[in-house]
């Protein structure tokens, strides 16, 4: 979209062009527009160039009223213009710009989203600039390293020590990057706004000062320690607490324990990524805890009271007679942590057959053999 089309929004106003009211629908405006096209169509005037310059003017105006999404920008910009520029040309104004016409040095586009762009750059705004016109201290980088915790540690929580490599607030100028004694001045090019204009009138654009780098300061003596830098390179070591029930690969944010802010900008944040060991007898899903319980196939068949354990201790679990290996019991509140309350452990049954027996066993399990009546692998169980 060049300068010349945006100028044209604020100085035509197309729904006068179309003979149509601002709150007109998309299909009233698309039927005022051929009324007129055919009406002033260079083939209904051959030869008459008011005409052919009025159907320029209507076929322009529908160009951005018969596009819903141009239309609401059109009207953005219109809106801010009657609001905070003293009218459009043709009204009442005053101030620089259009002579006579137009007032607008004193608009903040600042909050407005991609408008705003749109308007910073005709104007001489944009962003990076606080209302005061001075520039903002930049936000220092995110930072994320990873710990690994044992699988009981994460689920009953701990405390780990950090070992962090990378670029901290210098300890000799505060991070002003200047030496002990002096401060940064305003730069001269930019008064403190980190930005220049680039063009003249209208349609100037803003670009980062070649002389502050945008920063909108000039350190006149530099810091001996840091060199203008305002960081230096440090290894920090700090402790994180990893809550009760941590889930591996969950992230920590520690805010504002990143790297700082370059001139003394606000700290970015660190996060901590957590590694969760394994565990010889539990596994995890969700909050849950799992596990393998192994019983005989005489506890499986008769039903038992067997030993089951859990990050607490043992308990005990009824196991119902003619249990199926695969079945999964609940224990209540022997899980991970969660916000909600504790989860459970699972524990899945699997009948073990031993791969040896005794003479006696044998022939327990023979007699049973001979007596039993049902077949597993008959349809009828005959």
């Amino acid at each position: 979209m060049d300068g010349e089309f945006r100028r044209e929004w604020l100085e035509k106003d197309y729904y006068k062009v179309l003979g149509v009211a601002k709150n007109s629908s998309q299909a009233d405006v698309k039927k005022a527009y051929r009324k007129l096209a055919q009406k002033y169509h260079p083939d209904a005037k051959p030869g008459d160039k008011e005409a052919e310059e009025r159907f320029k003017e209507i076929s322009s105006a529908y160009d951005v009223l018969g596009d819903s999404e141009k239309r609401k920008a059109y009207d953005q910009v219109r809106e801010m213009g009657a609001a905070g520029l003293g009218g459009f040309p043709g009204g009442a104004g005053g101030g620089g710009g259009w002579p006579g016409r137009v007032r607008y040095q004193s608009v903040d586009f600042g909050d407005l989203g991609d408008m705003g762009d749109l308007l910073g750059g005709m104007f001489g705004g944009g962003r990076g600039r606080g209302r005061s016109g001075r520039s903002q201290l930049m936000r220092g980088a995110d930072l994320e390293t990873h710990t690994a915790v044992p699988f009981e540690n994460a689920i009953r929580g701990t405390t780990v020590p950090l070992s962090i490599q990378g670029h901290v607030t210098c300890s000799a100028c505060s991070g002003t990057g200047a030496e002990v004694g002096t401060a940064p001045v305003l730069c001269p090019q930019c008064g403190g706004s980190g930005q220049v204009a680039v063009g003249q009138g209208l349609f100037s654009m803003q670009q980062m000062c070649p002389r502050c780098s945008g920063s909108g300061r000039i350190v006149e003596k530099p810091c001996k320690t840091c060199g203008r830098a305002g960081t230096q390179r440090k290894t920090r070591n700090m402790s994180v607490k990893i809550p009760a029930g941590v889930k591996d690969g969950a992230r920590i944010r520690l805010a504002g324990r990143g790297e700082p802010g370059p001139g003394g900008g606000t700290a970015g944040d660190l996060f901590v990524v957590v590694k969760v060991g394994k565990h010889a007898v539990f596994g995890r899903k969700g909050n849950d805890l799992t596990l393998d319980l192994p019983i005989t196939y005489t506890e499986a068949a008769l039903g038992a009271q067997v030993p089951v354990p859990t990050l607490d201790g043992l308990v005990t679990l009824k196991i119902p007679a003619g249990t199926q290996s695969g079945r999964t019991f609940r224990v209540r509140g022997k899980g991970a942590p969660n916000k909600g309350g504790t989860g459970d452990l699972l524990a899945t049954v699997q009948v073990r057959v031993p791969a040896r027996f005794s003479k006696e066993e044998k022939e327990l399990l023979e007699k049973l053999r001979d007596a039993e009546n049902e077949s597993p692998r008959s349809p009828s169980g005959a």
